[in-house]
């Protein structure tokens, strides 16, 4: 038997062997008690996959040797290559533990910030989560980001301290040094379930040595412990202590199987489905709990209508779209008729399946309280409601962070070009934090992105596994438009003088803006309820009721009183406004935190005289020339940036950060390293990767985070106006609010 054969073989060997786990799978779904639907979280390399391995072993899907090493969930070609996770993957497992079996749907999830989206979909699927964290980083930026994903969706954490063997090969501490170093990780933890739990969550959810809901381990080498599991085993932590520095793994892992620890913790610690939706339901979806609906998902139960929400698409090349989520009520099976909310349509179903990372196995029906995968839902993208008959949407899921790279792509060959529109449809619905759209004065197509890494990872896709050979430009930074005054009063008038409005923008109150961001106040609220937000957020009673449209973090206000013919022609100075708020009036990028207030009007009796083409002008006009007059400004998203390096280069990571406009905000230092944080601009962070390489002799580690949209310094904000201009084939002679006015 050749080598091919055998792969052949071992490859369908897998292949049974997880249909008959998956045949296990189906009869546990109904069995919600005993169904844990659970995420592992870490920062990058904290070793969430690595761990996943472990757990995946259990079910007999790789070997216990390869656990650890395989990395099964890390199935895309570029997490191999890149050695991260690029994307969530699924799996169920069925476990047996003390008498009785068990079904943990578990989703890995990536760590690196570019990919920080499918952490924030992942959360509306799971009930809980282990959060890893290393034991020598200990907290880390993304470790606090994904920690406050969860506790935002009421997503219950259990604690997994990783590579502890590290604290004792690198840095020679002592088993007091040991236990004070985990003393400080779960005391950060605690004070950020404190800070960012709902109330009555805060002190329950804490973690504690005592209560078992924190294990101390090493994944690579396949060991862990908890309180519980050293009385099992008769172990103290000076035994594990020992073992651990003589690199007696191979003892501990017979004695401390990870997998087996973690099992334990996550059965006894983490909450099924039937408790968890009665406190998640509320959260997640603001329809009546008292509704048929409403009190089937509050109950988990398997027979009420169909309650369903996409929090992932996966395009398979012979599938299309398959859609993946939590069912939080009813019961899905094949050919079955179901709504997608925000198409206002109905498809039918023509699979059910559970992901085993990437095989994807069909089984007959699904119960509620699982993670599930669709199939022929083709409207359907990640966020989407997808139910029995119609029922008010499920809140929309806000991301962390926004899109604030951008490279123009295209085909190389012309012919090639509607496969490369038809790719990027594709990804932006796999990847909803992708923004693709069409230039409309240049026809280019512009890709935006989370960092450079996010848009490396959208070219190869579209180049090796869409066979598309493209072109792409330099990466662009995107910039945002604003005001910090209020600017006066000013008449737009139609090109025909038959209509007439006076108009005024102003800044955003700061708290209706940070609502805006943190997703407290969206699109989707309205009435008494957006009012009752607003209100709460700061903005005054009488505009709160006079709010009439809201775009991206923008608001319209019409502050009329008895305008003849106003209702008649809303729509259209609605869409002129969104169009207004699209493309500002310094660079033409996107505008935020401005308030527009509609304060008079003359229109005119006919209808045929006040169509869009006489009223777009009439609204755009004045809300250009009002902005400039209130000192429009342009805000440039900036990362905070954290490097580790031995303490013998700070003086070159300061020089380096300086030389990038970078603001230093902290220095640490333990022991012969340095950890430095600053706040850098995206658009000074291009080609930063080799730079400190260069500067600490590769030794320096290093990551980022978005920090939000600053105001961009004085004496570059006509620079820079000047370079979007040319770049996007305007002017560079920036207009003034006389241009904008008859």
């Amino acid at each position: 038997m050749g080598p091919d054969s055998i792969n052949a073989l071992m490859v369908n060997t897998g292949m049974a062997r997880k249909e008959t786990i998956v045949q296990d799978v189906s009869k546990l779904m109904g069995n919600r008690p005993n169904i844990r639907n659970m995420g592992i979280v870490a920062h990058i390399d904290h070793g969430k996959t690595t761990l996943s391995d472990s757990l995946i072993a259990l079910a007999g899907m790789i070997s216990t040797e390869l656990a650890g090493e395989q990395r099964a969930l890390d199935y895309d070609q570029q997490e191999q290559a890149r050695g991260i996770t690029i994307k969530s993957a699924n799996v169920s497992i069925p476990y047996a533990y003390e008498g009785q079996d068990y079904l943990i749907n578990l989703i890995d999830t990536p760590g690196h910030v570019d990919f920080g989206g499918h952490v924030t979909r992942a959360m509306r699927a799971v009930d809980g989560v282990v959060l890893v964290i290393d034991a020598v980083e200990g907290i880390m930026p993304q470790t606090e980001t994904v920690l406050r994903q969860a506790l935002k969706e009421k997503v219950k954490p259990v604690l997994f301290i990783n590579k502890i063997d590290r604290l004792i090969n690198e840095l020679k501490l002592d088993s007091k040094g040991m236990q004070d170093k985990f003393m400080k990780v779960i005391m950060g933890v605690n004070k950020l379930i404190k800070d960012y739990a709902s109330e009555e969550f805060k002190e329950v959810w804490q973690i504690e040595v005592m209560k078992g809901n924190v294990v101390f381990g090493t994944a690579f080498h396949k060991w862990a412990v908890s309180g519980k599991q050293m009385k099992k085993s008769g172990m103290t932590f000076k035994d594990i202590y020992q073992a651990c520095a003589d690199e007696n793994h191979k003892e501990l892992e017979k004695k401390l199987p990870i997998g087996e620890v973690l099992m334990d913790v996550v059965i006894q610690h983490l909450p099924n489905p039937l408790t968890a939706q009665t406190y998640r339901i509320p959260v997640i979806w603001k329809g009546d709990l008292e509704s048929e609906s409403g009190k089937a998902m509050m109950t988990c139960d398997a027979n009420g209508r169909a309650c369903f929400m996409v929090t992932a698409i996966q395009v398979d090349p012979h599938a299309g779209e398959v859609a993946v989520g939590r069912l939080y009520a009813g019961t899905l099976h094949k050919s079955q008729e179901l709504y997608l909310a925000s198409q206002f349509k109905h498809e039918k179903l023509q699979q059910v399946a559970v992901y085993m990372g990437q095989d994807r196995i069909m089984i007959d029906e699904v119960p509620a309280g699982n993670i599930v995968a669709l199939v022929g839902l083709k409207e359907a993208f990640s966020g989407e409601t997808v139910s029995e008959g119609e029922l008010i949407p499920f809140e929309e899921i806000k991301h962390h962070s926004v899109p604030v790279v951008t490279k123009s792509i295209e085909a190389k060959n012309p012919r090639d070009l509607v496969r490369l529109i038809d790719s990027l449809k594709k990804l932006a619905k796999e990847d909803p934090t992708l923004r693709v759209e069409i230039d409309q004065d240049t026809g280019e197509h512009l890709i935006s992105g989370m960092g450079e890494l996010h848009l490396e990872i959208i070219e190869f896709k579209i180049r090796n596994e869409k066979k598309v050979d493209i072109v792409t430009s330099p990466p662009i930074v995107v910039y945002n438009e604003t005001l910090f005054e209020k600017g006066p009063i000013l008449e737009g008038k139609s090109p025909n003088k038959h209509n007439k409005f006076k108009m005024m923008v102003e800044p955003m109150e700061e708290g209706v803006l940070n609502a805006m961001n943190d997703g407290t106040i969206t699109s989707q609220k309205k009435g008494k309820e957006l009012q009752k937000l607003l209100i709460e957020a700061g903005l005054p009673r009488d505009e709160a009721r006079s709010v009439i449209a809201m775009h991206n973090s923008n608001l319209f206000l019409d502050m009329t009183k008895g305008v003849q013919y106003l209702k008649d022609i809303q729509e259209s100075i609605v869409t002129a406004f969104q169009e207004a708020m699209v493309q500002g009036p310094l660079a033409k990028e996107k505008c935020v935190g401005v308030k527009v207030k509609l304060t008079d009007a003359a229109i005119h009796v006919d209808p045929a005289h006040r169509g869009p083409a006489q009223l777009f002008p009439a609204i755009k006009r004045p809300i250009y020339a009002g902005m400039l007059h209130a000192n429009c400004v342009l805000m440039e998203p900036k990362q905070n940036l954290f490097v580790n390096a031995p303490a013998e280069y700070l003086s070159n990571i300061t020089l380096k950060v300086q030389g990038r406009r970078g603001q230093v905000t902290n220095i640490e230092q333990e022991g012969e390293a340095v950890a430095v944080v600053a706040k850098v601009p995206v658009s000074e962070m291009f080609g930063f990767a080799n730079e400190i390489r260069g500067a600490t002799q590769g030794r320096a580690v290093w990551y980022y985070e978005y920090a939000g949209y600053e105001k961009l310094p004085r004496d570059l904000q006509s620079k820079i106006v000047q370079q979007i201009r040319k770049r996007k084939g305007d002017s560079e002679i920036v207009p003034t609010a006389k241009d904008f006015l008859d």
